[in-house]
């Protein structure tokens, strides 16, 4: 069973994430406002529909996090939406696929085919 206040507190932290208001949200979801204020509020308790629009409109969003709080939010590394964060994993991976180059070669490829058949090529 959903404990709805945990619940509340996770979907307002989803929404504090995407800076949306109760408004935009419920727009973004496709659900009415007072949808959004009701769960807010207490009065009601998710349904699955709504749920499920939440999971389509932010994928980011892990189901089992939402709903019980185990998992991971956001389910993105690094966030898509800070400059600075997208250059500094940019370098890493820069530095990551030189220690690769330099310090690992190819020892072969097997290509598997639908046949079952395959095709080995050695260095």
């Amino acid at each position: 069973m959903i404990n709805s206040e945990e619940f509340t507190k996770r979907l307002q932290k989803v929404m504090e994430f995407y800076n949306e208001s109760s408004a935009s949200f419920a727009e973004k979801i496709g659900v009415q406002r007072s949808s959004i204020s009701h769960i807010l509020s207490g009065r009601n308790k998710p349904s699955l529909d709504f749920v499920l629009k939440i999971l389509s409109s932010y994928p980011e969003v892990e189901l089992y996090w939402l709903l019980n709080g185990k998992g991971n939010f956001p389910n993105i590394t690094p966030p898509y939406n800070f400059p600075e964060n997208k250059t500094q994993e940019k370098k890493k991976q820069k530095e990551s696929i030189t220690e690769v180059e330099t310090k690992k070669t190819i020892e072969r490829i097997v290509v598997f085919y639908t046949d079952g058949s395959f095709k080995n090529y050695q260095n």
